[in-house]
Formats: C-alpha cells, structure tokens, sequence
C-alpha cells in the first residue's frame, strides 16, 4: 500500500456491485462457486486500496458502521459491506465524501480484518506524534509524578498500540528493556526476536507503570521481579497477557507473553507429526496407566503438544485434571488448576491434592523436582495415565534426567512408556517459496548431516508482504518418539550410561535431525533453519 499515488479503479474480480439506488442484492450476491458446486465468499483484497481513499473516511466511522472503502470512479465512492441498503449508513458518507455511493457485497469478517488492517495506527506512528519532547517526562523517583504520567493519553494509546501491533504481527512475547541513553521493544516472532522503534527513553518508567496498573502490580515495587495478569479482547478473541518484570542497572525490563485462548486445538498431525509416528503415539498414550513426556528446551510447544493429546484421548467416561503454571489454552471437558508457588500451592502439593480427586488422567505442567517426579511415576505405577513436560536435549536424555534427579531405577522401568522431544522450525513463505542453490560455505556444514541431503532440492522465502520480507510464516514442530521397549527397560534398571541408554532409542526411531532434514527436503522449511535448530541434534 505504502507508495501508491494513483487511485485503484478496479475492482476484485466477481465481487458483487450494488448502487445505492437498487435494491438490495440476494444472498448469493458476493459470493462464488468452487468445484462442489457450494457458495464460497469472495476475497476481500485489501492491499490495493490508495492510502487516499483509506482517508476518506474516519476510523471511528468505519469500525462504527463496519464498512471499509474501496476506491472511487466516476464521483462514486466504493465501499464494502456485509448489510447493503442502510440509508443512513449512505447518506452519512455522502456527507462526509461529497461523493455518491456504490455498495460492494462482502462478508463481514472479511471487511472487519480489512479496517484492522488499513487503519491500524503503528508504533512508529505514536512514537512520531511523541517526537523527543521532554517536556511529558518523569521524575523517575517520584511515584505521584510516574503514576500521573502513566495515566497519560500519550502513554495509554502508546502501550495500547504496542500491544494490538504485537497481536497483529503473531508475536508471542513483547520485551521492554532499558538501556543508559535509549529503551528497546521488541516482538518474538516465530521463535526470533525483531526490534521495534523504539520510544523515547524519558517515557520508561510510565510506560512500565501503564502495564503493571493493568496487570494490578505494585507501582511502588522496583527492586524486586513481579508477576502480573492482563485480559484483554481482540477481534472479539481473548486474549491473557502474563506480565514479568525483572530489575536491571537502568531500570525494570519487562516481557509481556501473549495467549489467545481463542485458538482452536490442533493434532498432532497438524503441529508436524507424521502418519506413522502419529499412530505410534496414539497406541502410547491410550494405554489406561503409566508416564508419558513431552521434552525440549523452553518454547519448543511441549504444552502445546500435551494439549493436542488430551484433546485427543478425551472422553465423557474419563476424568481428566491438569495442574499448569500458567493455564495456557482452555480445554472443553477437562478439570485445568493453576499452580500458586506464593500461597503454598506447587505441583507436588497439587498433585498430591489431585490424586484425591478420583482421575483418569493427569497432567502436570512441569517435573521440577525429585517430590513431583516421584509422586507422578507413583501415581503412573497406581493405575493413571500422567502426563508431564521435562527440559531435555533430546527423548533418551529425559530417562537420565529422571536418574539425576534422584528417582529409583526401577520406579523408572516400570512406569515410563514414551517419550516425545520436540523443536519448532520456521516454516518457509507459501506466497514467496522458490528453489534454492546451496552456497559453498554452507556445503562444509551441510556434509556432517551426510552427502545423501545434498543432491535434493531446497528451498528458502524470497521475502514478500505477507511475511513482511522475512522468508518465513508460522512454525512446525520436528520430533522424536521414543516408545519404552523391552530393550530400553533392562538398560534403565541396569542404570547404563546416557550414551548407551541414547544408542539403544535411537536405532528405532526417526531423530529430530532426520525430521527436520525430511522437513526441508519437503519445501516445508529451510536448510538455514535446521542448521539453526536441529544441527546440534547430530547422531552418535
């Protein structure tokens, strides 16, 4: 959009057309046929409207009235639509326009995400209409004056603005940290953080103090870490907002980790499990008892994946309860408790609590320690299913982590049926994937995955605007299941080296850097990506 001088004249193909003085079209109207035979709704192309013709109209009036412009012809000014015929809809622009009105059929949805996108005010924007005028600064230590600020017009709409720009660009975290002479923000987007604009520095601490009066943090505290909670709605989706700060030697730093429970539940299918494997972990975790876990480093979806299961093996006969530290996503059916570390309340202490509540299946967000993890195998051992998250390289590396921490051998053999590892890999553009050469110096680092991956073909993200020049969208996660065999059990109790433990998983099942090789070689996601990722991940 941004560049465009000449007002766009066209029009999307086959979109329906309706003069102010015609009748109201029929249902059909807008609307296409696909292959089946069954109406599909037009798309609304939103890139070609003229920033001129975006300006014709206020931002209050169109997110008011749910209509979005479109261009002009002929004196007439195009809208789109979803309730054609509202006169005074029409005669409120032609006030407004001096132009006549002709009425483009759409859905609704469509022309909501439409106005989102067009007249969304951007954070470079705010910060330009804030410039480096002092004058709106706070005394950093004189709590009336940063409360005061922090109830500013300037500072709401600027953290209001931060926020819903984060929301649009599908980032998960939002950092704000402090620096001597300049404050940075930046978004964590797909797995990779991208820095802002950033504000001016004299604005920090209302900015901060805006955030925690939304969380109901302590203003006054700023020399120890706090945790917060915002709720907010977007686009009629909820989204909750877990607020951490943490003192630095130029002030508080602070990450705003964004969840949309909105969001529908995948498969594991979807998040990147194929057929196969994904029939070997549906056998895992329908057996009626034993401990099955989900490993990776923070941020790999290990939630994400235990959430796609118990979805999976949900039934009205079952009982099932979770402890998390947060709640992250609401599951349909199933009994979710957050942890509270500050009153007492941890996952040994919860469990325990939930082995009373008479369940089929559990699931504990995190084994931190020895407590919780021998209280999960001993309930795994007692006739439940559990499920829990451990901070693992890899699959055979959660079987040592449980040794280390201090849980019997054969507690260990008896209740362990599978393991999942996990990583989440960009995925490549759809809009602008193309064949990639692979460049000489990535040759040499390429070989030690093995010569077989160099004679396919590959493929990178060019870069376009859906993905705002960066190559990728979205992410997709690589795994290894390892499923507890004979085999493995008699290396466990014999309490075997993690080498031995890792070589025996290995020689039947799919690694995490066979996956995301597969992954590549598929057009899926790039050779750059699994070297990031997955390089490490090498074979022994």
């Amino acid at each position: 959009m941004e560049g465009r001088t000449q007002v766009d004249e066209g029009l999307p193909e086959g979109s329906a057309k309706l003069n102010v003085s015609q009748t109201p079209p029929s249902s059909s109207q807008g609307l296409r046929k696909s292959a089946n035979g069954r109406p599909q709704p037009e798309s609304l192309d939103r890139t070609g409207i003229p920033p001129e013709v975006i300006k014709l109209l206020p931002s209050e009036f169109v997110r008011a009235n749910r209509v979005l412009p479109l261009g002009t012809r002929n004196g007439s000014l195009r809208i789109a639509t979803a309730r054609p015929g509202e006169g005074r809809i029409v005669e409120d622009i032609r006030l407004l326009t001096g132009l006549e009105v002709e009425e483009v059929v759409y859905p609704e949805q469509q022309i909501l995400e439409g106005i989102s996108e067009c007249y969304r005010v951007t954070v470079e924007q705010v910060i330009e209409n804030l410039g480096s005028n002092k004058e709106g600064s706070a005394d950093a230590g004189n709590l009336h004056d940063i409360e005061v600020m922090a109830n500013e017009p300037t500072v709401v709409n600027l953290v209001n603005v931060i926020i819903s720009t984060a929301l649009q660009e599908r980032a998960s975290d939002i950092h704000i940290i402090p620096f001597e002479k300049a404050l940075q923000i930046k978004y964590r987007v797909d797995g990779l953080l991208q820095e802002k604009p950033p504000p001016p520095r004299q604005l920090h601490a209302a900015l901060i103090s805006r955030i925690k009066i939304m969380a109901d943090m302590n203003i006054a505290e700023r020399f120890m870490p706090q945790d917060g909670h915002i709720q907010i709605h977007n686009r009629g989706v909820r989204v909750d907002i877990r607020v951490g700060t943490m003192p630095t030697i130029y002030g508080e730093s602070m990450v705003l980790r964004l969840l949309e429970k909105g969001n529908r539940v995948q498969t594991p299918q979807e998040l990147g499990l194929d057929a196969e494997r994904a029939k070997v972990l549906s056998r895992l975790v329908d057996k009626p008892h034993g401990l099955f876990l989900a490993t990776g480093p923070t941020g790999s979806g290990k939630t994400t994946t235990l959430y796609s299961v118990l979805s999976g093996i949900y039934a009205p006969e079952k009982k099932i309860l979770t402890i998390e530290d947060p709640v992250e996503y609401e599951l349909a059916g199933v009994a979710q408790i957050p942890v509270r570390p500050t009153r007492g309340f941890t996952f040994a202490t919860g469990l325990r609590a939930i082995l009373r509540q008479d369940p089929d299946v559990v699931m504990v967000g995190e084994i931190r320690d020895f407590e919780t993890a021998e209280i999960a195998i001993r309930a795994a051992l007692t006739g439940h299913q559990v499920f829990s998250t451990l901070h693992t390289n890899d699959s055979a590396g959660a079987i040592t982590r449980l040794l280390d921490m201090g849980v019997e051998a054969f507690l260990i053999s008896s209740s362990l049926e599978g393991v999942l590892a996990q990583r989440l890999l960009r995925r490549i553009c759809e809009s602008c994937r193309t064949e990639w050469e692979i460049p000489p110096g990535m040759l040499d680092k390429l070989t030690v995955l093995g010569s077989q991956h160099l004679e396919r073909t590959y493929f990178h993200g060019a870069g376009c605007e859906e993905c705002r020049s960066i190559g990728y969208r979205g992410r997709i996660g690589i795994f290894e299941l390892l499923a507890i065999r004979s085999e493995l059990r008699d290396l466990i109790v014999q309490r075997r080296s993690s080498s031995e433990i890792k070589a025996a998983a290995h020689r039947n099942m799919k690694t995490l850097q066979q996956d995301a090789l597969a992954k590549a070689a598929a057009g899926i996601t790039s050779l750059e990506e699994v070297l990031r990722v997955a390089a490490g991940d090498s074979e022994e």
